[in-house]
């Protein structure tokens, strides 16, 4: 009998998001070893047991061979990218605090697959890190395989007698696909049954990928022999093939199997000449000797075409070179230039290399221009597939790009339209194919004689058009797993930010920085009265904060009205320095303690808070810690007054009426509005009010000046130092 073996992968558990955009979405790279008959997932979610706990779906997304396209926000895609919906499951934590889904796939194709998992859409509201506690919620994905250690080989050619035991053991053989492979037959032959009745048995073709699956199946009943011809069936692979019986359960059948294969060979455009004169320009390619790396370039790309192996093949290969550029970055470049020649004859093939493993978290991009000059028929059109594993090699038959196991997307050029795009995203990882045709309205033999140009653009980038100018293309990271996504910003959403549903307009984004910029000129009235009341210090830091403040926001600005005077990491830090220190100063003065001890705090206190924020800048007790030892330090001070004092400080009512009591309601309004109605929707309105309440908060709050000074009186000031001098003078002479 057949060893099968189970193999268990696992994979750390992920602490879930909600989703406002795929960097969000959780990623699991597994990958699948080859002559695997079944794969099961265990998929394991749990959420905390805090009361802000509440029942959740979590959505999983699965595929094979790259990340799984999502859209669970129902945006638009780029113009001319193609996509297909991805295969998910929904998994609900209601009462339950964990849940355990199995999730099984016979047949699985073989190499990566991946796992993305998030929660519903983001609410937008910005939670300040320690004002509230989010619920966790965990997913772990584990993955069983069952193996089989043994499988059978059908060589190509040669029938191969098989035996069904019986209905619960399916045969599994695999037979491997040559390049060049046009198609395949496959023949089931001389069936017959134990019990020698009428023969019934099942043979399914191929593996399953996800999100679709292009299995072949194929039903064969009684002694009539059966078969099933392939067009294009995956190159340099190993096919799997599955025979059930499906008679009686006691009951064995024997079976007799044949693959035959249809090999196309390419043109014989002589890819040594070519690998000849790719080393020429490169070896060529010195300081100095431009000329020569020029003339050998242009030879190579004048390199005469054998007329008769183009009439005689069924395809014509163009050399095409892989250039790695960066992470998820590639350019392929075409050895004979980047215009093609495409007929009518036979195909025009060109071989896009993405089976390295680290390609398949960027865009791919085809961009194909005709040369109108080229064509002389006005109808003709070219046709182009882009196929992963095997080329579309009959484009006049068929233009769905459809081959034995997959689909691809189709491409056409005319004279019409004579440019057209082609954005693939997260491309499995395999040989990509472009095969080009040129066909005519009237049938092939008007074309037989013409060629056509057709410049061929092709690369891979980790973010298409960079996100444009309303997005960020932020590379991210699974364990050694490198993949691409754009973080979309002024209402702009999308696979590539490009949908503008609920984009700003520029005149809101103006607005929006102007509300925040302006709105910390209300700090003017808080400096005029630190001054006017000789708090020199306090009166700086207000200048500090409402400057660095105002040039931050003008920086932090999402869309187009954005101006950064520095580098935008300094800003927020001295932005948020600036802040707590004003809070920090603001209370101490309120204190009225002694001038020496009051500055020592000063000091102290702001070099503690700069290194808190260094620490951990968005921590909500990095402002609340200062306030708290500050008011103590207030409290402490007040008590000790009003003790020595007999009665209640501060002692005048009005004090407590017209200044005290409006700025601690506007303070305490200003942290209400801070912390509990800020959201990434009305941020710019919300935000402009703390502003605006933190500044005139601290014009009320600031103490009046000391009794014994005077209003600014520069003449008295001089006077007085005049004086000092005199009577240091008198105690000199004293002395002597």
């Amino acid at each position: 009998g057949s060893l099968y073996v189970s193999e268990y992968f696992s994979q750390s558990a992920q602490k879930l998001s909600f989703y406002s955009w795929y960097g969000n979405a959780k990623l699991f790279h597994f990958h699948v070893p080859e002559d695997t008959v079944l794969l099961r997932w265990l998929l394991q979610a749990s959420r905390g047991k805090g009361p802000e706990c509440t029942s959740m779906e979590i959505t999983v997304h699965f595929r094979h061979g790259a990340p799984p396209v999502i859209n669970p926000l129902g945006t638009r895609f780029p113009a001319n990218a193609t996509v297909r919906p991805s295969y998910n499951i929904s998994i609900t934590l209601g009462s339950a605090v964990q849940n355990t889904t199995f999730v099984n796939v016979t047949t699985p194709s073989a190499g990566d697959w991946f796992i993305a998992a998030h929660l519903p859409e983001a609410a937008g509201r910005i939670e300040v890190k320690g004002f509230s506690t989010p619920c966790p919620y965990m997913f772990q994905a584990d993955m069983f395989v069952l193996r089989l250690t043994d499988m059978p080989v059908l060589e190509p050619g040669v029938p191969m007698p098989h035996t069904v035991v019986s209905p619960a053991k399916p045969l599994h053989v695999k037979v491997f696909v040559p390049k060049h492979a046009a198609g395949m037959q496959f023949e089931l032959r001389n069936c017959a049954t134990s019990e020698k009745k009428a023969c019934a048995v099942r043979v399914v073709l191929g593996s399953i990928t996800l999100p679709q699956s292009f299995q072949r199946i194929l039903t064969c009943t009684g002694s009539v022999n059966c078969s099933l011809a392939l067009d294009s069936p995956p190159w340099e692979k190993w096919l799997q093939i599955m025979v059930e019986s499906l008679g009686t359960a006691n009951a064995s059948v024997s079976v007799e199997m044949l693959a035959s294969f249809t090999v196309c060979r390419p043109g014989s455009a002589s890819s040594f000449l070519n690998f000849i004169s790719l080393n020429q320009s490169q070896s060529s390619a010195r300081p100095g000797t431009t000329g020569a790396a020029g003339s050998s370039a242009q030879s190579a790309g004048e390199a005469p075409h054998d007329t008769s192996g183009l009439r005689s093949s069924c395809l014509q290969n163009q050399p095409v070179v892989r250039e790695d550029l960066d992470v998820v970055s590639v350019r392929y470049r075409l050895l004979n230039g980047p215009s093609v020649p495409v007929n009518a004859l036979s195909p025009t093939l060109l071989l896009l290399n993405l089976n390295t493993g680290m390609d398949s978290g960027g865009s791919l991009v085809v961009s194909l221009l005709l040369n109108k000059t080229s064509v002389s028929l006005a109808n003709a059109t070219v046709v182009a597939c882009v196929n992963a594993a095997s080329p579309v090699l009959s484009l006049n038959a068929t233009r769905n790009c459809s081959t034995a196991f997959s689909q691809g997307y189709p491409l056409s050029v005319s004279t019409s339209s004579a440019e057209t795009t082609l954005i693939v995203l997260y491309p499995q990882t395999d040989d990509w194919f472009l095969s080009l045709q040129l066909l005519c309205p009237k049938g092939q033999g008007e074309c037989d004689t013409t060629e056509a140009k057709v410049t061929v653009l092709a690369y891979l980038t980790p973010c298409f058009n960079d996100c444009g100018p309303y997005g960020q293309c932020s590379l991210l990271r699974r364990h050694g797993y490198l993949y691409a996504g754009c973080s979309c910003k002024a209402g702009w959403g999308g696979w590539s930010c490009t949908d503008d549903t609920k984009a700003q307009s520029i005149g809101a984004q103006n607005l929006a920085t102007l509300l925040l910029t302006l709105s910390n000129l209300m700090f003017l009235p808080a400096i005029a009265v630190a001054v006017y009341r000789y708090y020199l210090v306090e009166a700086s830091v207000y200048t500090y904060t409402m400057f660095f403040s105002t040039f931050y926001h003008a920086c932090d600005q999402p869309g187009v009205a954005v101006m950064c005077i520095m580098d935008y990491d300094t800003l927020q830090y001295c932005d948020f320095l600036g802040s707590v220190v004003s809070i920090w100063v603001t209370i101490l003065c309120m204190a009225r303690v002694k001038k020496i001890l009051k500055y020592v705090l000063f000091i102290l206190g702001t070099l503690f808070i700069a290194m808190s924020l260094q620490l951990d800048r968005r921590g909500v007790w990095n402002m609340m810690g200062p306030c708290l030892f500050a008011l103590i330090i207030m409290i402490a001070a007040w008590v000790h007054h009003g003790t020595k004092r007999r009665h209640c400080y501060p002692s005048s009512w009005k004090r407590w009426v017209f200044y005290l009591l409006p700025g601690i309601a506007l303070a305490f309004i200003a942290i209400s509005v801070y912390a509990f109605m800020e959201t990434n929707e009305n941020y710019y309105y919300t935000h402009s009010i703390w502003h605006v309440l933190v500044a005139c908060s601290v014009a009320f709050l600031l103490p009046p000046r000391d009794k014994h000074k005077k209003p600014w009186t520069w003449s008295q000031k001089l006077t007085c130092r005049y004086q000092i001098c005199q009577n240091d003078r008198e105690e000199l002479y004293a002395v002597t």
